[in-house]
């Protein structure tokens, strides 16, 4: 940690404070917590521009939802926001470590070894990107906790190139 809290110092010298209000690219990215895979960096964004959220595989969980739900609540009644809030970007990846709880046995024992269930460690896999960021678009798209005025997106960036290609297009939830 030593030498990060050096970077740390050095980029509080220059620090300018981002005032509490609603991102100013309208963006909340959903992506996985791989060492890899860094929205702020891949996509280039700056402070205060985005909220991200991060988690194993970039999937769309209950936890998500409640987060983004209150995310919308914020921009409401905090920000005075009415109709277009923001839009989630979801974003997988190929040769995520979640792949490896598509094999039954390693899920047994992550399970064991962890205290997750099982059931859980299945939701979460992501062994095909291009398949679970439709199915977390959907996710979203179809809760009853996602306002209206929320656009929701699907990508996928490739470790390999740094690329992030769309996969859905952003619509928006509830039409």
């Amino acid at each position: 940690m030593t030498p990060l809290l050096e970077r740390n110092r050095q980029f509080a010298q220059d620090h300018t404070p981002v005032p509490l209000a609603a991102p100013t690219a309208g963006l909340v990215v959903v992506s996985c917590l791989d060492h890899r895979i860094n929205p702020s960096i891949t996509l280039g964004l700056r402070l205060g521009e985005a909220v991200v959220i991060r988690n194993a595989g970039g999937r769309v969980t209950p936890s998500v939802v409640e987060d983004i739900a209150y995310l919308a609540f914020l921009a409401r009644k905090v920000f005075g926001m009415t109709d277009r809030l923001f839009e989630v970007a979801v974003v997988h990846h190929p040769q995520c470590g979640t792949g490896f709880l598509a094999d039954p046995e390693f899920r047994r024992e992550a399970a064991e070894a962890t205290g997750v269930s099982e059931a859980h460690l299945e939701a979460v896999q992501v062994a095909d990107p291009y398949s679970t960021v439709k199915i977390d678009v959907g996710r979203l798209l179809e809760s009853p906790r996602i306002s209206p005025g929320i656009t929701v997106s699907g990508h996928v960036y490739d470790v390999e190139t740094g690329l992030v290609t769309t996969i859905v297009e952003a619509r928006e939830a509830h039409v």
